[in-house]
């Protein structure tokens, strides 16, 4: 089984743990929500969350989610699935703290 990832703050994914779902800030300004394949997260990291230590990856079952998800050409010439609608969390296998050098 293929997992889809996505990178939150704990504050975020705390402030939405009674809900059903989980709304990203990007899902308002950009009309969906980021997600990376397990290959994609190290670089995620480093481009955009270098030296942060109050991060968690979801991991995610992409057949369980209920919005559209779509491959989407990135700005680093990496094709990177969005999802058009907030997180179901029946779709959230895991969730883990990362530690990051």
């Amino acid at each position: 089984m293929k997992f889809m990832y996505h990178v939150v703050s704990v504050d975020d994914w705390t402030a939405a743990e009674n809900q059903p779902v989980y709304a990203a800030a990007s899902l308002s300004v950009e009309g969906f929500i980021h997600l990376s394949e397990k290959d994609q997260v190290a670089g995620v990291l480093d481009r955009y969350y270098k030296g942060r230590q109050d991060l968690l990856l979801v991991q995610i079952a992409p057949e369980k989610l209920t919005a559209e998800l779509k491959y989407e050409l990135a700005t680093n010439a990496e094709y990177f699935p969005h999802l058009y609608g907030p997180i179901n969390k029946d779709a959230v296998v895991a969730v883990d703290k990362l530690m990051q050098a």
